[in-house]
């Protein structure tokens, strides 16, 4: 099994690089957007979703990003920082920029999220505004790929991630793929397939991988030429999830496995990738074998997934490990 070495010594278990907004979550649980009353207000966007999940397993955490110079961006960082998250790396943008917000459904399927992302604050931040010291503090750099959909952004989170590599800190690519942030899929996997040659760990959903194949294999679903298709050069690990169906874990050492998942009442769709990383980064941070973090990433996902926020639901060290203990027959193969 391909066992990932991290630098001993580091300030940062993780930096975690991307974007950060409000979520804006129905009051109402099951209810169409135009039938609700009102809204409660949370801080979301994958970036800090991964960030607050890692945080609050116990790791150390810093984060680069970039938000607008207004209220919303007063609250996400406000929060972040009561969340243990260093955010030396966060950038405040006065242009007139506008840190996103999503408005959302609670609903288990069929959940309809409206985001507003037009001039995001997120994609802002530039080349020059990445610290490659602050990146050297930490074992791993964790991109979030929607900090690809533009320039400058573009170009600032291939830079951190080459940093990354100078400074032996692994690199963990989370693909994240939004398409209304891209012209086209071709446009995606161009920028999606050089950020996965940088990176050291690959995870991603079977429709993600599919974008990132859109030139090289247009019609490809088998997961195996996945997997060996993208272990090549620094990639050691691709993880391809499948929702109810668990997921499949590649290594390029030739060794697999899959991994099940943990049955619960789901209260709406989105925040259990997030959780799922935040669980596996903080495990193989920590010294934990690849099985037990991905393990432990399935628990965290079926933990958000039954929770009402992304970020608040986000479990703890001690709430993880009771779930595990008693989850008994949730667990399925």
């Amino acid at each position: 099994m391909t066992h990932i070495h991290f630098e001993s010594g580091r300030e940062y278990d993780a930096i975690v690089l991307g974007r950060a907004g409000v979520d804006l979550y129905a009051m109402e649980h099951n209810t169409d957007i135009q039938d609700v009353s009102g809204f409660n207000k949370f801080v979301g966007g994958s970036a800090a979703n991964i960030a607050v999940a890692v945080s609050k397993l116990g790791g150390q955490v810093g984060f680069i990003g970039c938000v607008s110079n207004d209220t919303f961006g007063d609250y996400v960082t406000s929060y972040m920082q009561s969340q243990g998250i260093n955010l030396d790396g966060m950038k405040i943008d006065d242009s007139g920029s506008r840190t996103s917000v999503a408005f959302t459904e609670i609903k288990p399927s069929d959940c309809d999220v409206l985001i507003y992302r037009n001039n995001a604050s997120d994609l802002l931040i530039k080349p020059e505004e990445v610290d490659p010291e602050y990146i050297a503090k930490a074992k791993t750099l964790v991109v979030t790929g929607t900090a690809l959909a533009q320039s400058p952004s573009r170009e600032a989170t291939l830079l951190a991630m080459q940093h990354a590599r100078r400074a032996k800190t692994q690199v963990i690519l989370d693909i994240d793929y939004r398409p209304y942030s891209w012209r086209n899929d071709v446009d995606a996997s161009v920028y999606y397939g050089l950020a996965a040659s940088l990176s050291d760990v690959v995870i991603g959903n079977r429709e993600e991988f599919d974008m990132m194949e859109t030139v090289v294999a247009p019609n490809n679903s088998d997961d195996n030429l996945t997997a060996a298709r993208f272990l090549t050069g620094n990639t050691q690990i691709v993880i391809i999830k499948a929702g109810e169906l668990g997921s499949k874990v590649y290594c390029a050492d030739g060794s697999r496995f899959e991994q099940g998942i943990f049955k619960v009442d789901a209260k709406k769709p989105f925040g259990s990738g997030d959780s799922f990383a935040g669980a596996v980064i903080w495990t193989l941070t920590h010294g934990g074998e690849l099985t037990e973090a991905v393990k432990r990433g399935s628990a965290a996902a079926a933990i958000n997934v039954s929770g009402t926020s992304c970020t608040e639901a986000m479990p703890t060290k001690e709430q993880l490990f009771d779930f595990m203990e008693s989850a008994g027959s949730r667990y399925t193969k």
